[in-house]
């Protein structure tokens, strides 16, 4: 080797070797000790807490990184309308498990995203008819959970169980007294001060109007031309009785009638949330061995022409003749 690569390498390793003690000896962010790594098991494992971000079904959870939660929200929004939310906004869950590795800290609520079996689960006993577990899984445990990984710089630091609360804002509340106190630090300030005040924008979702009025008592489906939308009133006279008008999942007419008769209105939205987003659904394949009631033998009828004429109808079956020329019954 030549000298001037030689004299190349040795710099590199030196430069590596004095990176990796000044980061071990670095007193700001000192790797997680064997006691931490225990007081923050026994300090998160089953704590119950608020929900602060959607979290999707499948395998698929959440990363959190410097503050910054991910995937972003568009995407977010296609996985849970994909495979449907396992936590919303409000909603109350339990750390099942936290698990601290090189460079994050993984926690999963409600059981996590995959089903796991106990250690005696797994025992089978052989025989004649083939293996048996000795203890068979409970079709009811498949959880319905997920997760989020808190992932940081190099590796895991030395916390303290506050300090891990606080970087885990973004996801959790461990300070809310009620769904409702959790939920409003979730939703923008026009509808955290509606809800507050139990009055409805013009543009909120469900969900909104629950936390806002609780379930309407009455609700009445009606159809305007080719549009459906769902009336949930609340009162009755002689109060004030609100009537809130909710096409697909967003508000889009308040009405009030007033005890002294006053009619209020109110169709201009109020309020913009982010939209979202919508599986297409193609169409449904019919399987190959589909069940079907008609005979065997027994075709199918032509379906109706798109110009409205009346369906051709099928050839008659040929008749079956004998070598003899006589004709043989179907």
């Amino acid at each position: 080797m030549k000298p001037r690569y030689a004299f190349v390498l040795c710099l590199c390793f030196v430069f590596i070797v004095a990176r990796a003690i000044g980061d071990d000896q670095n007193p700001s962010q000192p790797q997680i000790s064997k006691q931490t790594r225990i007081d923050l098991v026994r300090a998160f494992n089953a704590e119950l807490v608020y929900i602060r971000s959607p979290f999707p079904m499948g395998k698929k959870g959440l990363t959190l990184k410097g503050g910054k939660l991910s995937p972003g929200a568009e995407e977010l929004q296609q996985l849970i309308a994909m495979w449907g939310p396992a936590a919303k906004p409000g909603d109350q869950a339990r750390i099942s498990d936290i698990q601290i590795k090189d460079d994050r800290i993984h926690f999963e609520i409600n059981g996590g995203p995959i089903k796991k079996q106990k250690w005696y689960q797994r025992i089978q006993v052989g025989g004649m008819g083939g293996t048996t577990p000795i203890a068979p899984s409970d079709p009811n445990a498949n959880p319905r959970g997920s997760y989020v990984d808190l992932v940081f710089d190099r590796h895991v630091p030395d916390l303290s169980p506050q300090q891990l609360k606080t970087l885990l804002r973004p996801v959790f509340d461990f300070d809310a007294k009620s769904a409702v106190e959790a939920y409003l630090e979730t939703v923008p300030a026009p509808v955290k001060d509606a809800i507050k005040n139990h009055r409805v924008l013009v543009g909120v979702n469900r969900e909104m109007v629950i936390y806002s009025k609780g379930r309407a008592p009455k609700k009445i489906r009606e159809k305007d031309r080719e549009t459906e939308y769902e009336d949930w009133i609340y009162g009755e006279p002689p109060h004030d009785v609100d009537f809130v008008r909710l096409v697909g999942d967003e508000v889009v007419r308040v009405e009030t009638m007033k005890v002294n008769g006053e009619k209020i209105i109110r169709t201009q939205k109020e309020v913009n949330l982010e939209p979202q987003p919508s599986v297409a659904k193609g169409p449904e394949e019919r399987p190959t061995n589909a069940p079907s009631l008609r005979r065997p033998g027994e075709t199918t009828p032509n379906p109706a022409p798109a110009d409205g004429r009346k369906p051709s109808r099928p050839p008659a079956d040929p008749p079956n003749i004998d070598p003899n020329g006589n004709s043989i019954p179907h």
